[in-house]
């Protein structure tokens, strides 16, 4: 059974057919897929998702595909820590990390709206996958385009970090650095999609593309032993993540697989790039695109496509928005590290940074379950801690120079047995 209806406008409603569209003509909103529930609910069950294969497609039915998926059987259900260590630096009950860090196959969330993405292309009949990306969505359209056999074209601001953008090219993928900022690299690309006539999953695809990011939702909920956490703080780029993760927590809810316990949802962005966390304090319904300045390259998107949906999202939760510096973010990425043993990239640093600051501020209760998103892995962005972190010692093969260290002070000091 198919289960979705068609696309909707979200601003004005009109209804269109599940063509490569992504913006109202009447309005110029932006569409998104509007599903069958009510036989959707006939057949979807707890039991019936967990006796399936532990990937994001457990949940097909609330994913816009018709058919089998084409690629991401691998992808998805990624562990939710009880993080006791970080919890206790921070100072709260009870903490968790969803660690996205290790996604498969190129170790970020980007691996959940990418296979969504190219099994509904597939469906369509496209044969060439193309994106504008800051990094992660590079990578991820590169790898699971080869999974598939097909072609791929990818965008970025050739500014990049080196990592990611070597993290692309090992694919075979066609990548194009851009002199300019990721809106800039956005802009080309709607031109070429429209000439080329592929399938740029964050644009023309993107009703589809966007869904995928629901199960990360799905999972946090399922893996809480299907019940809400109290608080979820999500880092925002584009803005499309956080307002999925509340899509998925209100379906969860109509369908019965969760209580009516809310979770609040919080934003987080790096100050230099913070264009929503400013009109969520600012309790501003305009979006005020920036330039970006900051490490978390990942996140450095000045205009945002779903600013305004994510500032709704995060008021409309209860939630709040909050940023943090370049160092802060390192800090975060050290201290997530050192207490957790998870290398997040910046993103991560931006997210567990937030949580600190929210809790300090009073903002998060010290006695209520936390969720922190970490949407990618630290090995991709490892330039950013040139200088940060300490040179280890360099001695010869001696018993005698070891000592010395130790003594020292220079190493930490273990029990001898």
């Amino acid at each position: 059974m198919k289960y979705m209806k068609g696309l909707k406008c979200r601003e004005c409603a009109k209804t269109y057919p599940l063509d490569p569209i992504h913006v109202c003509e009447l309005c110029f909103g932006p569409l998104e897929v509007d599903y069958d529930y009510d036989n959707i609910a006939k057949v979807l069950t707890k039991d019936l998702i967990t006796g399936r294969a532990p990937n994001m497609w457990r949940y097909r039915e609330l994913l816009p595909i018709d058919a089998e998926p084409s690629v991401g059987l691998n992808s998805g259900f990624t562990p939710l820590i009880r993080a006791y260590n970080l919890g206790e630096a921070l100072g709260v009950k009870e903490l968790y990390i969803k660690n996205d860090a290790v996604n498969f196959p190129t170790l970020s969330f980007k691996d959940r709206v990418v296979s969504v993405a190219i099994s509904r292309a597939i469906e369509m009949g496209f044969d060439v996958i193309a994106c504008a990306s800051t990094g992660n969505l590079a990578n991820s359209v590169a790898a699971n385009s080869a999974a598939c056999g097909l072609d791929s074209y990818v965008f970025v601001p050739y500014d990049l970090e080196q990592t990611k953008i070597t993290g692309t090219i090992v694919y075979g993928t066609n990548l194009v650095g851009i002199k300019g900022t990721y809106d800039e690299v956005n802009r080309l690309c709607s031109e070429i999609g429209g000439k080329y006539g592929w399938a740029f999953v964050n644009i023309n695809i993107r009703p589809f593309y966007a869904e995928g990011s629901k199960t990360f939702g799905y999972e946090i909920a399922e893996q809480l032993g299907w019940k809400l956490p109290q608080h979820v703080i999500v880092p925002m780029a584009g803005g499309s993540l956080i307002t999925k993760i509340w899509k998925a927590f209100k379906e969860f809810k109509a369908l019965g697989f969760v209580d009516s316990a809310p979770a609040r949802i919080y934003g987080a962005q790096a100050t230099g790039c913070a264009p929503i966390v400013t009109a969520v304090k600012e309790k501003s319904e305009l979006i005020r695109p920036v330039k970006p300045d900051t490490i978390a390259k990942s996140l450095a998107i000045g205009n945002p496509a779903d600013g305004f949906y994510s500032a709704r999202t995060i008021r409309d939760s209860g939630g709040w928005a909050e940023d943090v510096s370049d160092d802060e973010i390192i800090e975060a990425m050290k201290l997530l590290a050192e207490t957790e043993g998870i290398f997040a990239e910046t993103a991560g640093g931006v997210t567990v940074g937030v949580t600190k600051k929210l809790i300090e501020q009073g903002r998060i209760a010290r006695d209520e379950s936390i969720v922190i998103s970490v949407t990618g892995n630290g090995l991709k962005t490892q330039e950013c801690l040139a200088g940060k972190i300490s040179e280890p010692p360099v001695i010869e093969a001696k018993l005698a120079e070891f000592d010395a260290l130790v003594d020292g002070g220079k190493m930490k000091k273990a029990a001898i047995k």
